[in-house]
């Protein structure tokens, strides 16, 4: 056994590494954001991308971030990594952090909604909500209405959000949406990263249909993807499942090979115009019935405007 393992080892790395982006496609004069960039694969992905065009890493921890930027900054020789702060979990912080980069920043050309948090003990956001659920979909949905006008200023442009393929064990309790009568912090990751899905299809729907009624209407396109199970601290709120991804190490992709399909669906040329699709090991993948539910996508919407007292037409 231990001969086959060494023999094996390097096909099952292989095949465990999954698809690899092979666009060389430059962002000169381009601009990105990815949030959460400070570490994992969001700092993978804006190593990668600072090596093509102007990066900014938006954090919450400012100080973390200034180390990531510095290095990517130091490797890849570009200046243009710049840090701004960014809560997620705090509605002040995201509009703050628009007002600020519209004010600083003339284009915008792809947004990465990268941030998340996983198995937390139920906890609630500045404004109330579910941790899960007010960081991994709310904060996103929101920076993206603050955001989208400049994207389509800018236009050809991409909006690309990070879920998961936990998506599948997720749905919308629409009469719970906050978890507070019944709370188990897995399923709430689940139910956060389904809303990913729905928000990518019904955003890519709305987009779509106005280009379809605007002829010479610019373009941009939303995406969402399964990066696959990364070595990475996200699961650091479960002491079991840290314990369990240290000893399957080895069956768990790097944190570049995780940012491998965010990297695709940013850059790839083939996907210009492709848009309200889930993609995985940089190809397009299999979503669950729940996330290709137009209703539920549509009431998500509304409860979601709702909750954040805006209007998202």
């Amino acid at each position: 056994v231990p001969v086959f393992l060494f023999v094996a080892a390097p096909y099952i790395r292989r095949y465990v590494a999954g698809g690899r982006c092979k666009s060389t496609a430059r962002l000169e004069g381009k601009v990105v954001i990815i949030t959460g960039a400070n570490t994992g694969i969001g700092k993978e992905t804006a190593r990668d991308l600072a090596r093509r065009g102007k990066v900014i890493i938006a954090c919450r921890d400012t100080a973390k971030a200034e180390a990531a930027a510095s290095e990517i900054r130091a490797e890849t020789g570009n200046q243009e990594v710049i840090v701004k702060k960014l809560d997620l979990a705090d509605t002040k912080s995201i509009r703050e952090f628009a007002e600020r980069f519209l004010a600083e920043e003339k284009e915008l050309h792809i947004l990465i909604n990268n941030a998340g948090v996983m198995l937390c003990p139920y906890s609630k956001t500045a404004d109330g909500f579910e941790m899960q659920l007010g960081v991994n979909h709310l904060g996103h949905f929101l920076l993206t209405f603050l955001l989208l006008e400049r994207l389509k200023q800018c236009a050809p442009a991409r909006i690309v959000n990070v879920s998961s393929l936990a998506h599948h064990g997720g749905r919308i309790r629409f009469h719970d949406l906050q978890g507070e009568k019944c709370y188990n912090r897995g399923l709430a990751y689940c139910h956060s990263k389904l809303a990913n899905v729905l928000f990518t299809r019904e955003l890519a729907r709305r987009l779509q249909g106005k280009f379809q009624r605007q002829a010479g209407c610019t373009k941009v396109t939303a995406n969402a993807l399964h990066p696959g199970s990364v070595y990475s601290d996200l699961v650091r709120h479960s002491f079991v499942m840290s314990w369990l991804w240290k000893i399957f190490s080895f069956f768990l992709k790097t944190p570049c090979e995780g940012a491998q399909t965010s990297i695709y669906c940013a850059v790839a040329e083939e996907l210009e115009s492709v848009t309200g699709q889930y993609f995985s090991d940089c190809q397009p993948a299999y979503v669950s019935p729940r996330g290709r539910d137009d209703e539920t996508a549509k009431k998500l919407w509304s409860v979601s405007c709702e909750l954040l007292g805006i209007q998202w037409d």
